[in-house]
């Protein structure tokens, strides 16, 4: 018999009846009922339950040894009585009487409870994840994601595409975040950096003629946390193809969303089939209010300036005056609510820094009401009823103000989706899934006044070194593209920019010279004059979708070993401070920040312990 196990916690069934067997796990929970003492075993497979009769041997021990405790129990396998079955557990029509236990591991007493639902601080729970990784819906999220990148290289196998690594130690690249730095003894004064994706050493790929590649891709940005966003690192499906077209690389991506999704996703869920829409970001911007449009809402915004106009809303009319736009925002329905409702949605928009939200109720009977209706001349209340598609019983609602980088739009887009969360239309048990096109290729950046690139440097302007040379920056769109997933962007991607002369002219209109970009992406610029191969791809972020197919609210919940959200590793205590020895082999020298004041403190305080990071 093995040391330590013949089966584990889920294999035995009754057909094992009178077997008799090994397993080892932790003690999951204890119910001592008298004469017997039941132990829930628990492995990274399942739950068996163990009963320890009180003439055993070791039956005082087991009473007092405490839960999460490591065992190795010998014993023979024994059908459960009637009524005693569990039909909440693949193993509960038996039972493993124990005639010898073995302690493996005493357990410490526990910082929180493994079994059991309760909730505990997110703090609490990263200084022991190893802790955490124990209880069943972390157990069962870290599962999802392995069972997900599988699936992930397989489709990609399948589509012909090669899986290759690409190197961790590189040279900082402007991706639009923070590098993570990391000095080079050997070269004193020179810094590596983590890639922030392997954006260049994929396109250098295809130079070199690997005609489609992909890896399962380590990323780190210096930047912020949020809900949908690691802080540090995180993992990417990250692919390019050679001789690709915009509507190629949506071929390809397309049914591995698709299957993925289905394959892990219950039974009787919508999921978008075939090809995705294709949205441009201007209709997504005056449609949805967002570049990350959630299909599932069956809102769509209304651009009702010209009713406005001249109005007898003053308000109103004097935003679009001072070139401001009015948006509404339909309300199926919503005339029958009470006056609470609105109330409610007035309040909330304070919350979010705008001065109130307005609205027009349309009665059954087709009278409009509220207070917007009584200062608009009946014609232009017509013209929005007709603009929105109301009909008798529905109301709406207005955003107004300056457009200035789509304020007012992005305003809508956040009423649009309040509105459908309190009316209950977002569509349930759905996947829905779309693209977002024709990015604008430059932006003008609101502080300096000058033309900025707006997403990927490095994508291909749609009309080449044509459009370049003969529109308007503004005016040029790019071949760059989102792929998003019920409200949240799960990529971005684009066909890249493989020609040296379109490349230096695209980044002299945002400012930089050909020096600067031979300095900067010399490597990549000289490859692409030995003769490049149009190509393209993306990247969907595996964190992202791991987190919508568990449906957690909260990316932390779907990885292994998180940072927190201020970026560290609380079991591990990273960033932590080093040996002065290690500072001088690197040829570094700290200028740390001074302390800031406290009001009525003095600042002469003990000085802050030496670290490595840096001011």
């Amino acid at each position: 018999m093995h040391e330590y196990r013949t089966h584990t916690c889920n294999d035995l069934r009754a057909k094992d009846a009178g077997e008799t067997v090994r397993l080892s796990g932790w003690v999951h929970s204890k119910r001592d009922h008298g004469g017997l003492l039941f132990i829930d075993l628990r492995d990274s497979h399942g739950i068996t339950q163990i009963v320890v009769p009180v003439e055993e041997s070791q039956f005082k021990d087991m009473a007092h040894l405490r839960v999460e405790s490591v065992i190795t129990v010998t014993g023979k396998v024994v059908v459960r009585e009637a009524g005693q079955f569990n039909p909440n557990l693949p193993t509960g029509e038996i039972e493993v009487r124990a005639e010898h236990i073995k302690v493996q591991s005493s357990a410490a007493v526990l910082p929180f409870q493994v079994a059991g639902q309760e909730s505990y601080p997110e703090d609490l729970r990263l200084k022991y994840r190893y802790l955490d990784l124990r209880r069943d819906k972390m157990r069962r999220n870290i599962q999802l994601r392995s069972k997900v990148i599988a699936s992930m290289r397989r489709r990609m196998v399948e589509q012909g595409f090669t899986e290759f690594q690409t190197p961790i130690l590189t040279a900082s690249s402007p991706e639009g975040a923070r590098d993570f730095l990391v000095p080079s003894r050997n070269h004193p004064g020179k810094f590596y950096a983590l890639p922030q994706a392997p954006q260049q050493f994929k396109q250098l790929a295809m130079v070199a003629g690997i005609d489609r590649y992909f890896q399962v891709a380590p990323c780190f940005r210096d930047e912020a946390s949020r809900a949908d966003r690691s802080p540090g690192e995180f993992y990417q499906l990250d692919f390019e193809m050679a001789f690709a077209t915009q509507e190629d690389v949506f071929t390809v991506l397309e049914p591995v969303l698709t299957g993925l999704f289905q394959e892990f996703t219950p039974e009787g869920w919508n999921i978008t089939e075939g090809a995705f829409p294709r949205i441009p970001f201007e209709q997504a911007m005056a449609d949805y209010g967002s570049d990350k449009p959630d299909l599932r809402n069956p809102l769509r915004i209304k651009d009702v300036t010209e009713a406005f106009k001249d109005s007898g809303f003053g308000l109103f009319a004097r935003i679009t005056a001072e070139g401001g736009r009015v948006k509404a925002i339909p309300a199926p329905g919503a005339a029958s609510k009470p006056r609470a409702f609105f109330d409610k949605l007035n309040s909330w928009a304070r919350e979010q820094g705008a001065g109130g939200l307005g609205y027009i109720t349309i009665a059954e009977d087709g009278t409009p009401k509220g207070p917007i209706a009584k200062n608009l001349e009946p014609a232009r209340i017509a013209q929005i009823v007709a603009t929105c598609g109301l009909k008798n019983g529905d109301s709406v609602f207005f955003a107004a103000g300056s457009d200035k980088n789509d304020a007012t739009s992005k305003f809508a887009g956040q009423v649009r989706t309040k509105v459908a969360e309190e009316l209950d239309l977002i569509e349930k048990n759905a996947f829905r899934f779309c693209w977002v096109v024709d990015f604008p290729m430059y932006e003008l950046n609101e502080e300096t006044g000058k033309v900025d690139f707006s997403h990927n440097p490095f994508s291909m302007p749609q009309g080449g070194l044509e459009a370049l040379n003969g529109k308007d920056p503004l005016d040029i769109k790019a071949y760059q593209y989102d792929i998003v997933c019920n409200g949240v962007e799960l990529s971005s991607g684009a066909i890249r920019n493989h020609l040296p002369e379109v490349m230096l002219r695209a980044f002299e209109i945002a400012g930089y010279g050909p020096e600067v970009v031979e300095e900067r992406f010399g490597g990549m610029l000289n490859a692409f004059r030995y003769g490049a191969p149009p190509h393209g791809g993306a990247a969907p972020g595996v964190d992202r979708i791991v987190m919508l197919l568990a449906d957690e609210p909260n990316i932390r919940e779907v990885i292994l070993f998180p940072l927190n959200q201020s970026g560290q590793d609380l079991m591990m205590e990273a960033p932590a401070a080093v040996e002065p020895e290690r500072l001088k082999e690197l040829s570094i020298k700290l200028d740390l920040p001074k302390p800031k004041a406290t009001a009525g403190k003095s600042t002469a305080t003990k000085p802050a312990p030496q670290t490595n990071q840096a001011g």
